[in-house]
């Protein structure tokens, strides 16, 4: 192997280490040098040359951008290049099998193709270990469905797509970060496609990371400006720092057309080629389709003498409730005006179980807070009855779900609310919902509806799960959706008042 140079920096040396030895694993360059982007360069220049010493290092890009090629590389470095220190542990963590896999794989390809490595490393697959011979340094490929880091001390890990974890943390990567802990100088490196939500691990760090200014910290992150257009290329290379080099700008292209044509291919393309902060996983509105019908309520609409329906969603009694007001007026435009309850004992609690700020939200009118530990139907219904009264709007048919109606039902003729009212039972099964879930689509897809970016509303729009059975007949689930859906559900409820506006759109326009 080469002299090393004595002047050199950790950073230049592991840069003339990949340059010179290794080879392209895989695809159409294969065997020939692997070729560093100027991005990947400035990041291990960043990582290995910082005055301060790195302990954590974070890289975020879009996929198809040379993430597991890197990892693979920077292991070698570590395995028997110019970064081995002596009876090391190293690993790589993945949050699959597959793809803990595919960095030893390419790590292994990488050790065979070069005649210069030969006699330097001992491979074993089946516990998908590398092992450094002149150090005896140990390299180990886990995964979070497989082996742990317990019983590991790692003084480098480097972590593969962990914008995969939902939540702060998780225990397969909490082992890893422990493991570390009779190190001094121990380095963690996260490379990876953003995480869905603000809410996700690999959010935190990077928003710690820029707000806390750590010098012992790296993080580069490569992300598209939010909302921009989709076909913005200037936002493509935001976004994909490895366009025209080894990521292709065809493909990137067509993809990006297709989900501009298609609403439910958005917030996917959103968070994995472009890089945003948009949750993908079985979401049923896509984000830009549901922004786009934001404008405000015509009241008047609803005095106008159209009909108007509630949907009425009723949750357990410690829970939100809501009533959604549904009319639709002359020019087939759909108006939603919510109100959303909750009982005001408790409401810390549930703020913090539901990660909702339900206190502010009571402040600013937004949520009614109701007396009391749990839901009073009779408070209730005297309220939606003065409110309306109040508003001058009267409802001609209430879409309700049967969960504790005949009680609501009590509380209304005690009280006089909803007398003359037709009451609609909706079943939240796939028969009744179906065409309801469709209908809504249709009014949005159509920009015929007016929601008025109420939170509640929103909080619901962005984490709404729709799931199908084997006809393809779909329902609003709950127990997948991340937060509460409520007020979206009474809304769909409200709209099947509306149900003879025929679809022209496909149901699978949406995210589901």
């Amino acid at each position: 192997m080469a002299t090393r140079k004595k002047t050199e920096t950790a950073g230049q040396k592991v840069l003339r280490f990949i340059d010179t030895y290794c080879l392209t694993p895989e695809g159409s360059q294969v065997g020939k040098p692997m070729k560093l982007a100027p991005f990947q360069r400035q990041f291990i220049l960043d990582l290995y040359d910082n005055p301060k010493g790195t302990r954590r290092a974070i890289l975020s890009i879009s996929r198809k951008n040379g993430k597991s090629g890197l990892i693979a590389a920077l292991m070698l470095a570590h395995i028997i290049g110019p970064m081995r220190q002596k009876n090391a542990q190293i690993v790589s963590g993945a949050m699959s099998r597959d793809q803990a896999a595919l960095v030893f794989n390419l790590a292994s390809k990488m050790l065979d193709m070069q005649p210069a490595f030969q006699g330097l490393y001992r491979v074993v697959p089946s516990s998908k270990r590398i092992i450094g011979l002149k150090e005896g340094v140990e390299y180990r490929a886990l995964s979070a469905d497989g082996t742990t880091a317990h019983g590991l001390s790692p003084v480098l890990a480097i972590l593969d797509e962990v914008g995969q974890i939902r939540g702060p943390m998780t225990p397969f990567v909490e082992a890893i970060i422990t493991s570390q802990g009779a190190h001094d100088h121990p380095m963690l490196i996260a490379i990876s496609t953003a995480a869905p939500s603000d809410a996700d691990m690999l959010s935190l760090w990077i928003d710690d990371a820029r707000r806390s200014g750590d010098p012992h910290t790296v993080c580069h992150v490569y992300e598209a400006d939010k909302d921009c257009d989709l076909m913005d290329k200037a936002q493509w290379k935001k976004a994909n720092p490895a366009l025209g080099l080894f990521r292709s700008e065809k493909d990137l292209e067509e993809q990006l057309k297709m989900a501009s044509r298609i609403p439910s291919m958005e917030a996917g393309a959103r968070n994995l080629l472009l890089n945003q902060r948009v949750a993908l996983e079985s979401l049923w509105l896509a984000p830009a389709v549901w922004k786009a019908c934001g404008g405000e309520p015509d009241l008047e609409a609803f005095r106008s003498g159209s009909h108007v329906s509630l949907g009425l969603d009723l949750s357990m009694r410690n829970d939100l409730t809501a009533a959604v007001l549904t009319t639709r007026d002359d020019d087939g435009v759909i108006h939603l005006v919510p109100f959303v309850f909750a009982p005001e004992q408790g409401m810390k609690d549930r703020e913090n179980r539901d990660k909702a700020p339900y206190t502010t939200w009571v402040n600013q009118g937004k949520l009614v807070a109701v007396p009391g530990p749990t839901l009073d139907y009779e408070w209730l219904c005297e309220w939606l009855k003065g409110t309306l009264d109040d508003m001058g709007i009267e409802v001609n048919s209430i879409q309700f779900d049967r969960w504790r109606i005949r009680e609501l039902r009590s509380a209304a003729e005690r009280t006089g609310f909803a007398q003359g009212v037709e009451w609609v039972e909706v079943g939240q099964g796939y028969q009744s919902m179906s065409p309801r879930i469709e209908a809504f689509e249709t009014y949005l897809l159509q920009r015929k509806m007016r929601h008025g970016m109420h939170p509640l509303f929103n909080m619901a729009a962005a984490n709404a799960v729709v799931v199908a059975d084997p006809a393809r007949n779909r329902k609003l689930e709950k127990n997948k959706s991340t937060q509460r859906i409520d007020p979206l559900v009474a809304a769909v409820m409200g709209v099947g008042a509306f149900l003879e506006q025929p679809s022209e759109f496909s149901a699978e326009a949406m995210i589901g």
